[in-house]
């Protein structure tokens, strides 16, 4: 089946172009709406059809402008992966193509995979999720790769780092860092990058804040990272990844990767999560809200040391960093109870509404201990330099009624 593009008259906002972008009713027996495209394998209309989509599949040719290129197999495209990686574009701003995986970590793994060789090195923020730890020091060390962890937001540790690493492939920079919401100055992260006589790709993991809340292709970054899993889906129920830039080139290689790897996002998948994205920016919005509202009011409370969230920011590079490339703080807070994992894990027990899980970015409010969790891979000192204390509780919030959270959350504090 060719892929169902229709060229727009003009680009409209991206709340209309998420719904319209990319898809052609005439091409599927007039539904308003995708349908699910289960066919592994696609019948050419003729020899030199199936000639041409080889010759651009393997790279050996381009396709022209608007070239409908039939497809071939799902392991390297299918319509509903086409369709939402059309969707995906008008949502990051300076995005032109996207790449949809099976999961966040298949994009961070693609994306590492396809950029680096050994004797390649990564500079890299700490904290950083604690997959993208694992993949970093567990796999790609192994194999003559050499990761570069720089504290996050410091702007001139990164830069030192940057200017002086071998063979630099990449910059890998998680904003807000993953539990403590420390960010990192991408502006000035793409500065030092441009300095370099080969420049390293800037990667962004944006998926605590985007696409609604912060833009890093705006901000001169080469490519944004999701773990669609989260806000992009929303519902806790899928897995999911995706890989965002203004460079189709780049985009181009990481779909060539994806092929060998048999990383894509599932027809099923691709259908359920592009039912979603009309959704992001009301969720987001809605979950900001609760988290600030919340926060706010958990200021002060004796049980609580430190409250990381991006309003609440003392340091006054931080503040600089978040008025400059954030529209909203977003919807994930961490609460310090003292560096007391005791506390910490009765302040857990504690909680009903929200459930004591992984992940992050659903409707539903969730609550971890990252200290023996998403980031037990990490060693004690490793944990203490980046502030991830035993005493930190990671939230997301959900689109629940805020006076309920946070009457659960000061009830479980007051009970400590």
């Amino acid at each position: 089946m060719a892929k169902q593009r229709k060229p727009p008259r003009y680009v409209a906002r991206p709340e209309t172009e998420v719904l319209s972008r990319g898809y052609d009713p005439s091409l599927s027996v007039g539904s308003a709406r995708p349908a699910v495209f289960r066919s592994s394998t696609y019948v050419f209309s003729t020899p030199e059809s199936a000639e041409r989509a080889f010759e651009i599949a393997l790279g050996k040719v381009h396709a022209v402008e608007d070239e409908n290129v039939e497809l071939i197999y799902s392991r390297l495209s299918h319509p509903n992966a086409e369709i939402l990686e059309d969707h995906l574009v008008p949502l990051e701003v300076g995005a032109s193509s996207a790449a949809v995986f099976n999961s966040g970590m298949a994009a961070i793994s693609t994306l590492l995979l396809t950029l680096c060789r050994p004797g390649s090195s990564v500079v890299h923020t700490v904290p950083v999720y604690g997959g993208t730890h694992m993949l970093l020091y567990q796999l790609l060390e192994t194999h003559g790769i050499h990761p570069i962890a720089v504290n996050a937001g410091d702007s001139a540790g990164l830069a030192r780092a940057i200017a002086e690493a071998e063979n630099l492939a990449v910059v890998f920079v998680e904003s807000p860092a993953n539990p403590t919401l420390r960010m990192t100055d991408i502006a000035a992260v793409v500065a030092a990058a441009d300095k370099c006589a080969e420049r390293p790709v800037v990667a962004i993991d944006n998926t605590f804040m985007g696409p609604i809340f912060q833009h890093p292709l705006k901000l001169g970054a080469d490519v944004c990272i999701y773990s669609a899993t989260k806000y992009l889906a929303g519902f806790s129920d899928m897995l999911g990844g995706a890989v965002v830039s203004a460079d189709p080139e780049l985009v181009s290689h990481l779909r060539s990767t994806r092929v060998m790897l048999g990383n894509i996002l599932q027809p099923d998948e691709c259908w359920l999560l592009d039912s979603r994205l009309a959704t992001v920016s009301l969720r987001m919005h809605r979950q900001s809200k609760n988290a600030k509202r919340i926060v706010d009011r958990l200021v002060g409370h004796p049980q609580v040391s430190r409250i990381h969230y991006p309003s609440l920011f003392d340091d006054a590079e931080q503040k600089r960093i978040y008025a400059a490339q954030c529209d909203w703080p977003g919807g994930i807070f961490s609460l310090d109870l003292g560096g007391d994992k005791r506390k910490a894990f009765e302040f857990l027990r504690r909680l009903h509404i929200t459930k004591n899980a992984v992940s992050l970015g659903g409707m539903e409010s969730l609550a971890c201990h990252p200290a023996t969790t998403t980031h037990s891979e990490m060693t004690d000192d490793q944990r203490d330099g980046a502030g991830v204390t035993q005493g930190l509780v990671r939230i997301s919030v959900g689109i629940e009624n805020w006076r309920d959270l946070l009457r659960e959350y000061t009830d479980a504090l007051d009970e400590l």
